[in-house]
């Protein structure tokens, strides 16, 4: 990298001090600029009249910096740009907005410098290090701005949904714990119709990490699913800690739900957020039962190693229903399976034969086509598998059919290791 021109601070802060002698008019450009480029910043007049401060501080902030040549290891975010942020929090606009406002901005403050940077005239030397010293600084103090009001956002909307949803939540509880509701009050109360199907679910993150927003993520992939579902109106969300959230979807006259539809969705928007989902409900009833259904699903996940990232209670739902002792339902299925209940390769891929293999109504020729392998291969897997169990694998073999399902979802939970 090249050796800094001598010049180049000097020749910024005389940029900064003339873009500074039009200060308001340049803050009011960058604001405007901003409002008119991101419409979901528009539309309330006390808040856009912060958005205008916040510009004004940030424009003058950086000014300052640009003429006093100030380390940047010295500027925190400017009040107003701050409240900002909070009042973004409050009113559910997105965190990209505000991110985006930021960029947007910056680059008309920078027109505003690089036009003045024009009229001095430099040489090319000079001109082209201010430049880059111009951008070198500015992008700096943008990015140590924008860190610092992304946690203030962050913060300011867990703890917004948190107190708005307080009295939300204590509604809540008065129907899940099946006292006497009389629909007509409590429904707009809620926000929610009650007299239609829902979808109850169960978000959670495993850990404290991820920063402030974490309540925050877990009420946007709730919307998001909501609106890949059709829903007709908005969800319910309820969060019950800093980490973990309940949630019902509106589905409206419509009963059906796409799980993989779902299940693709969460497993790829965010690889934290771990989510479980009850059956599709009607009315103050198919409400209570839906959620209950999702509490057990997140029971039985959180036992399960590895933890799956979603789960639907029709999927699991004999399992979860019997899964109330872990440790009585390892020795049930140590029982089913006998030595093919070992935490090994071989043994699993035994299971896995087994399991299609009922679920074919043990074709030998389907559970090759799933496993694209030969028939003889599977017919092999077949025998071995009722050699070690000391039983066979047949139609009807309930019991059987339960084992192999509850260890493909509960893993190494249910398993034992091999002996040395």
């Amino acid at each position: 990298m090249t050796a800094e021109h001598p010049e180049a601070a000097r020749q910024l802060s005389v940029v900064a001090e003339n873009v500074g002698s039009h200060l308001t008019e340049v803050s009011r450009g960058v604001g405007d600029y901003v409002i008119a480029e991101i419409p979901e910043l528009r539309g309330d007049a006390a808040v856009v009249k912060i958005l205008q401060a916040s510009v004004a501080e940030n424009v003058a902030t950086l000014l300052h910096v640009f003429e006093n040549d100030i380390p940047l290891d010295n500027i925190e975010g400017p009040a107003a740009a701050l409240e900002y942020a909070r009042r973004l929090a409050q009113r559910g606009i997105s965190l990209s907005a505000m991110v985006r406002a930021y960029r947007i901005g910056h680059w008309r403050f920078l027109e505003w410098c690089l036009d003045e940077l024009n009229r001095q005239h430099a040489d090319e030397d000079l001109a082209t290090a201010t430049n880059r010293r111009m951008l070198q600084v500015s992008f700096g103090y943008i990015d140590r701005v924008t860190e610092h009001v992304i946690v203030v956002y962050q913060q300011e909307r867990d703890h917004w949904l948190l107190s708005q949803t307080a009295a939300r939540a204590a509604r809540v509880r008065d129907i899940l714990t099946e006292k006497d509701v009389d629909l007509n009050w409590a429904e707009p109360d809620l926000g929610y119709r009650l007299r239609q199907h829902h979808l109850g679910l169960v978000a959670w993150l495993p850990t404290l990490t991820g920063g402030g927003e974490r309540l925050a993520r877990l009420h946007r992939i709730t919307d998001e699913i909501a609106r890949k579902l059709g829903c007709p109106d908005r969800p319910l969300f309820v969060p019950r800690d800093a980490t973990a959230s309940w949630a019902w979807l509106p589905l409206g006259s419509h009963g059906d739900v796409s799980w993989k539809q779902v299940s693709n969705f969460v497993e790829h928007s965010d690889p934290s957020v771990y989510m479980c989902a009850g059956g599709v409900g009607y009315g103050i009833e198919g409400f209570r039962s839906t959620h209950r259904q999702a509490l057990r699903t997140q029971e039985l996940a959180a036992a399960a190693s590895p933890a799956p990232q979603f789960t639907d209670f029709s999927t699991v739902a004999p399992i979860a229903l019997m899964a109330t002792n872990i440790d009585d339902m390892r020795a049930w299925v140590w029982g089913i399976l006998g030595p093919l209940a070992v935490d090994d390769e071989n043994s699993a891929r035994l299971r896995e034969t087994a399991q299609i293999f009922l679920d074919t109504g043990c074709s030998y020729t389907a559970t090759a086509s799933a496993q694209i392998l030969h028939k003889n291969t599977v017919q092999y897997r077949i025998r071995k598998a009722e050699e070690i169990m000391g039983h066979p694998v047949q139609k009807g073999h309930t019991d059987l059919e339960v084992a192999l399902r509850a260890v493909q979802y509960l893993g190494s939970t249910l398993l034992r290791t091999r002996p040395a």
